[in-house]
């Protein structure tokens, strides 16, 4: 339980039965997502404590009981959970929400939310053979979206500070990357080096930040798609619509709140590696036991070096 910024409390509570409808998972672990960052830090417009699991929504597990009403899953199945309250040791959800791991995945880490969120986004992005996409920070999401955007075979750049992160992308499938320091015209110009002046098809803002979104805008070619990745919570943006105007551009945020779309993603992702099209696994950097949540949380927020992916494990 967050009892206030960067605080853990825990806590014990007695769920019950699963209700008709539901069923209750025994969690094996949870990833940290980065848009935890300013609920750790603490916001003037959050309220603590946090309801207790908050605000875990990355979860895997295995299926400990069924409640009434219940057919399609069984005790032991192992599933991904879309649940907020997944930095626990058990979570009860709608049975819907648990959403079934295929037997090629056992015994191997699945933050199913997290992954689904880039197949949506990539959906969103309408990748295509030969086109020029750049992705504008590799984090987590930034990396699942570079490989998706590899696979679909489209040239890909990849953006970011980090040396790590930009090694990473490398082995996710980009084809160049470029560091990105204070002085963004040094990535624009060398973007325009590598696409014969034409800039990118599709750019992808995976930040969540001002100055990235900014550059996202620049890279983006007359006619093209600028899509909005990035978790945009901690305060108002300013965009440059008079560029956005000039060149034309489609701007899509891919951020997906139907509960069934984002279902539809974590199936696609599992489908995706269970069948080797996608290996996440060295993306999962960091692993901490529960009691560790806030060294977990710490790590998410000051982004060591070597971080992408902290996962949490009762």
């Amino acid at each position: 339980m967050l009892s206030g910024p960067r605080r853990v409390e825990f806590t014990a509570l007695d769920l019950g039965e699963p209700a008709a409808g539901q069923v209750r998972v025994a969690v094996e672990g949870c990833g940290v997502c980065g848009s935890n960052r300013p609920v750790w830090d603490g916001r003037p417009w959050f309220e603590y404590p946090l309801r207790p699991g908050a605000p875990g929504h990355e979860a895997w597990g295995e299926i400990e009981e069924v409640g009434d009403g219940v057919d399609e899953l069984r005790v032991g199945d192992r599933v991904a959970l879309l649940s907020e309250l997944a930095f626990a040791e058990v979570a009860v959800v709608p049975a819907v929400d648990a959403i079934p791991l295929t037997p090629g995945l056992a015994g191997s880490p699945f933050p199913g939310e997290a992954l689904g969120c880039g197949f949506n986004v990539a959906a969103r992005s309408g990748f295509s053979d030969g086109a020029t996409v750049c992705v504008v920070g590799v984090g987590f999401l930034g990396a699942i979206i570079a490989a998706l955007a590899a696979e679909a075979g489209a040239q890909v750049i990849a953006v970011s500070r980090r040396a790590f992160a930009l090694e990473t992308a490398r082995t996710m499938g980009a084809h160049h990357t470029v560091a990105f320091s204070s002085d963004g015209d040094d990535v624009v110009g060398t973007i325009r080096d590598l696409t014969d002046g034409r800039l990118c098809d599709v750019v992808v803002e995976a930040v969540g930040t001002q100055a990235p979104l900014d550059l996202a805008g620049q890279l983006t070619t007359e006619g093209g798609r600028l899509v909005i990745a990035g978790f945009h919570q901690d305060g108002p943006r300013t965009v440059d619509v008079q560029l956005w105007n000039w060149r034309g551009i489609d701007v899509v945020n891919a951020h997906e709140r139907d509960p069934g779309k984002a279902r539809a993603g974590v199936r696609a992702a599992i489908a995706a590696v269970t069948e080797g099209r996608l290996d996440p696994t060295p993306l999962y950097t960091h692993r901490y036991p529960l009691d560790r949540l806030g060294d977990a949380m710490d790590a998410m927020a000051e982004r060591p070096d070597g971080f992408l992916k902290a996962t949490v494990h009762p």
